[in-house]
């Protein structure tokens, strides 16, 4: 039982749901005895030859902590004649790094096959650059019998070798890896025509995958008594180490400007780590002290944040900022990993103390218990003097109650599954003094049979055809209509880099991320529910906003020089080269997804070697560098407004594509780069006039009950339609009613 009885409420309904079959738990610990109490309830909830398959086994972690831990000690000891680093950063991402670094300098011979200058290569005698992974022969088994097959999809860049080539050559072998590679498959798989098969398809799978059981024997009793006695700092305080989901482990991606600035999924914050608490610590915090905003509040608009010190029990200490994150559990302090990188590995992930970015390095945190090494310990925290700036890209975290985002539970939408759409037609109502609506209004209201007929139909081409200072836009052939699914949508932030790869959008730095100077095409807005005091009433919900591509677009008639159009597809077109920078349609834009360039990002007015910053080069008149640029998209400059384009190149080469075949465009051919990036499918995108497509089915038949528009009633009429989030739960707490308080106490 735990003290937390909406806590001990959700574990009770949980069990409850396992019971019924085909569950399975997961946790994320890579402690021993956490893992074998889940182990033992998976047993008890019949898990094990059911959703769990012991005849195949997972290959993607087998590294084992404690040869780690005897290999620095035999290291240390000068027991080790040579080693070979691949893949790996122990330098840096080693909990105890200098006694790593120290180990290394007693190895006679060190080599390392890193592709960049990361700490390890730093410290090794030789240095034989690999291949980077699209340069490069490969397999892998990710489980028992399904292997995935590597290719070079471009010629090695820089003067590389493949890691594999390296060993072979040492070794007296005169053939290469490239070759020995094909030459085994094509031999495994029966022949070149199936090897040519299974290249082109990428994977070779089983006929039949085995199915087998287990059974569980771990000492339960023992395993929680640990985890009882696992130490806890000052006030009960633990610190997680975890990763970020665009930086990764180890900073494997911290050299990536794209991703760190791509913000955090939960507090939207960008550039650097930091440590994040429970509001109600954070009060605590603060108890006998200056009401600090950062501190009582969830207030983001204040970026400096105040910083606390952080120390572990076996002596580990840090000072980071704080971010306040309703949900989070009080007593734990949470840092992400992947930071505070040497000045050596780049400008973008490198620790600057004069420039405030690139966070710290939160490895030293991580302990060793003699079998596995623990991403969770006991810590003390004491708030400083100091202050940092945190560059947050979102800064407000409830909806209050307005119809921008739509979220019910499984029962009530169950058992009224028109609730959206009256409470949209009642919308309507509510301007009902507006001759637009008159029309309208009688078609949506609610039916004798408890439909609402109008609500997806007459009501909309009321909007449409009634009262409007725009023009009545028809589009005969495609109308283009993007469906967004807010069951889906996990807030994970691919479809942000998949625009900003396709669509040159530009980088900006922390100091312009500080001003609101971010310029990514798609955001995604997250919002909170509940209590902040109690983390058990916390709800989070994820809203992709990109530009909504208005029929009745407020920007247009705004601009003085036709610079924002609107097509005869229905998009909303931009005219970089008519735009003279007067922001009007940012600022008549109720979504607020139009970016200005207020610094030529990219180079993009200049000729080569025109640019200097701090008496360098500027990046993106370099050759290399510039082939992260798509060729297929302008580059603005300084000065233009720019906003997404629904990928507009890619919907032009659909339909020449098309046209060239001499046939129709298919549903399906043109997609948007968000909608290709996102691994959950939430994105759907095609021609709302073609009845037989995807997204008129989700609108008009499959999900009409759940279709809705942002803001609908301030008649902008956009093309982009989302769909209700539905939760499996039994309450949605501060959505409404509890809105208030929620703002009162924590804004």
């Amino acid at each position: 039982s735990f003290a937390s009885k909406k806590l001990n409420e959700t574990i009770a309904a949980a069990a409850a749901d396992l019971k019924k079959g085909n569950g399975l738990v997961v946790c994320g610990s890579n402690d021993t005895n956490v893992q074998i109490v889940v182990n033992a309830i998976n047993a008890q909830i019949g898990a094990n030859g059911n959703t769990i398959n012991w005849g195949v086994t997972s290959n993607y972690k087998q590294g084992i902590d404690a040869d780690m831990v005897a290999l620095v000690a035999a290291m240390n000891a000068g027991q080790v004649g040579a080693l070979f680093i691949h893949g790996v950063n122990p330098a840096y991402e080693y909990h105890d790094n200098k006694k790593f670094v120290d180990g290394l300098g007693k190895v006679p011979v060190t080599v390392s096959f890193a592709s960049h200058n990361d700490e390890t290569a730093q410290k090794c005698k030789f240095i034989v650059p690999d291949h980077n992974y699209l340069e490069s022969w490969g397999d892998a088994e990710p489980k028992t019998g399904y292997y995935s097959l590597m290719q070079p999809g471009i010629a090695p860049l820089f003067k590389t070798r493949a890691m594999q080539d390296s060993l072979m050559m040492w070794a007296g072998s005169t053939s290469t890896y490239g070759d020995m590679w094909k030459q085994y498959w094509s031999t495994k798989l029966g022949g070149q025509e199936n090897f040519d098969k299974a290249l082109q398809e990428g994977i070779v799978e089983p006929a039949i995958m085995p199915m087998a059981g287990g059974n569980f024997n771990g000492n339960v009793a023992d395993a929680m008594a640990k985890i009882a006695a696992a130490k806890k700092g000052g006030d009960g305080l633990e610190v997680v180490v975890y990763q970020k989901i665009a930086i990764g482990h180890g900073g494997v991606w911290s050299n990536n400007p794209w991703l760190l600035e791509m913000p955090d999924p939960i507090t939207k914050a960008t550039w650097d780590n930091y440590a994040c608490i429970s509001p109600k610590r954070a009060k605590d915090l603060d108890k006998g002290g200056a009401q600090d905003a950062e501190l009582t509040g969830i207030n983001e608009v204040v970026t400096a944040k105040r910083v606390i010190k952080i120390k572990t029990s076996n002596g580990a200490e840090m000072e980071l900022p704080i971010v306040v994150v309703p949900g989070m559990h009080n007593d734990v302090v949470a840092i992400a990993v992947g930071f505070g990188r040497d000045a050596k590995v780049g400008r973008a992930a490198a620790s600057n103390a004069t420039t405030g970015v690139g966070g710290r390095n939160a490895y030293p945190f991580v302990t060793y218990n003699g079998q596995t090494f623990d991403y969770c310990t006991g810590v003390t925290i004491a708030k400083t003097d100091k202050k940092f700036d945190v560059a947050i890209t979102q800064t407000h975290h409830s909806y209050e109650g307005r119809p921008v985002v739509r979220e019910y539970t499984f029962e009530e939408f169950s058992k009224n599954p028109q609730i959206l759409q009256k409470e949209r037609a009642e919308e309507i109502g509510e301007f009902a003094h507006l001759p637009w609506v008159e029309e309208s209004k009688g078609a949506a209201e609610e039916g004798t049979d408890g439909t609402v007929t109008g609500a997806n139909s007459k009501m909309e081409e009321g909007f449409r055809q009634n009262a409007t200072l725009y023009t009545n836009y028809s589009s005969p052939g495609i109308h283009w209509g993007m469906s967004i699914d807010m069951n889906s949508c996990i807030g994970c932030g691919a479809c942000l880099i998949g625009c900003q790869a396709e669509n040159n959008v530009s980088v900006v730095g922390k100091d312009h991320v500080l001003k609101s100077h971010e310029m990514h095409w798609i955001r995604i807005d997250r919002y909170f529910s509940g209590m902040p005091d109690d983390p058990d009433t916390i709800q989070t919900l994820f809203q992709p906003m990109m530009c909504q591509h208005c029929d009745n677009a407020p920007c247009e008639n705004v601009c003085p020089v036709s610079a924002t159009n609107h097509s005869s597809e229905g998009l909303n077109q931009m005219a970089y080269n008519r735009c003279i920078g007067t922001k009007y349609c940012a600022n008549n834009c109720p979504y607020k997804v139009r970016h200005f360039n207020w610094m030529d990002w990219n180079g993009a007015d200049c000729f080569d070697d025109n640019i200097y910053e701090d008496g360098r080069r500027d990046d993106m008149n370099d050759d290399l560098t510039r082939m992260v640029l798509n060729p297929d998209v302008t580059v603005r400059s300084r000065g233009v407004m720019e906003k997404c384009s629904f990928c507009v190149q890619r919907l032009q080469e659909a339909k020449l594509t098309a046209k060239k075949l001499g046939r129709p465009m298919k549903d399906g051919e043109a997609r948007t780069a968000c909608q290709q990036a996102c691994p959950t499918d939430a994105i759907v995108f095609g021609n709302v006039n073609d009845k037989e497509s995807a997204i008129y089915k989700l609108r008009k038949e499959e999900q009409k009950e759940r279709t809705f528009y942002v803001i609908e009633q301030i008649h902008t009429l956009p093309n982009v339609n989302y769909l209700a989030r539905v939760r499996n739960t039994d309450t949605i707490v501060g959505g409404n009613e509890k809105t208030d308080e929620f703002m009162k106490q924590h804004i």
